[in-house]
Formats: C-alpha cells, sequence, structure tokens
C-alpha cells in the first residue's frame, strides 16, 4: 500500500469515528420500555475495532514518515516544516490585512492611522515564502504517492 492511500485510509478512520462517537450518544439513552434505535454493545464493538485500526495504521504511517528521506531529510522533519510554516504564514496574512487596512480620516483634526510596516516589502516575502510552502507540499505530496507504506 502507498502513504498516500494509507493517509486516505487514515482520514476514512477518523471520519468513521466521528459517526459512532454520534451514533452511540443517540443510543445512550431511551426512555424506559423502549429500545434504542441501534444497539450500543455493537456500536461498541466497532469503534474499539476502528480505534484499534487506526491506532495501527497511525503508527505505521509515523514509522514510515521517519524512515522515508526526501531530499537528505526525513519525511516527518518535512511534515513538521510544512505545519509551522502554514501556521507562521496564516498569521503573516492577517497581520499584512490589518496592517494595510488603513482608517480614512473626514477631518483634519482626526488621529491618523499608519502601517507600523512595509506592507509592500513583506508582501513580496510572504508571496516568496507561500511559494516556497507550496513547493514543499509537492515534494511531500509525491513521496506519499510514491512511498511504500511499512509494514507492522
Amino acid at each position: 500500500m502507498k502513504l498516500a492511500n494509507a493517509l486516505s485510509q487514515r482520514s476514512e478512520l477518523q471520519e468513521r469515528i466521528r459517526q459512532l462517537e454520534a451514533r452511540l450518544l443517540d443510543n445512550a439513552r431511551v426512555q424506559e420500555g423502549e429500545q434504542p434505535a441501534e444497539d450500543p454493545e455493537e456500536l461498541l464493538a466497532e469503534l474499539e475495532s476502528c480505534c484499534g485500526q487506526l491506532e495501527d495504521l497511525i503508527g505505521r504511517i509515523n514509522r514510515t514518515n521517519s524512515a522515508t528521506q526526501v531530499k537528505g531529510r526525513a519525511l516527518s522533519d518535512l511534515l513538521a516544516c510544512r505545519d509551522v510554516w502554514k501556521q507562521k504564514l496564516q498569521i503573516l496574512r492577517e497581520f499584512l490585512s490589518s496592517a494595510s487596512d488603513l482608517a480614512t480620516r473626514r477631518t483634519v483634526g482626526e488621529i491618523k492611522i499608519r502601517s507600523t510596516v512595509n506592507v509592500r516589502e513583506m508582501q513580496k516575502q510572504l508571496d516568496a515564502a507561500s511559494k516556497a510552502l507550496r513547493e514543499l507540499d509537492e515534494t511531500i505530496q509525491e513521496a506519499n504517492w510514491t512511498t511504500e507504506l511499512l509494514e507492522k
């Protein structure tokens, strides 16, 4: 199985677990004398099975990511780098949006609002960083489609 397929399977298992949680909550209590729409014991058994599969799959994915070298770095390191860059770039985008939103003055006596940074220059840097992030993500995706998932 390719790493990309395992990642897809992980996503499906996570969604299945969320659905089981909702179904369990829907069937946790019934009016006296009534039966639940679904047997909670069966749902709990299915939850246990899905959680076991997910735990195994995540372990295999993590071991594969640690063992796979891409451009001289572990894939797990590239994933960490990507996640941090995404967060940093999102913060910078919001900051630049705020910095470029200048208030207009209606009269000369009103307080003048100005940006604390050179928005144009920072936007160029943000654009370059965004491009580098896209290229990093492409590298990761390529590795996902070409890397075999490690066995247990």
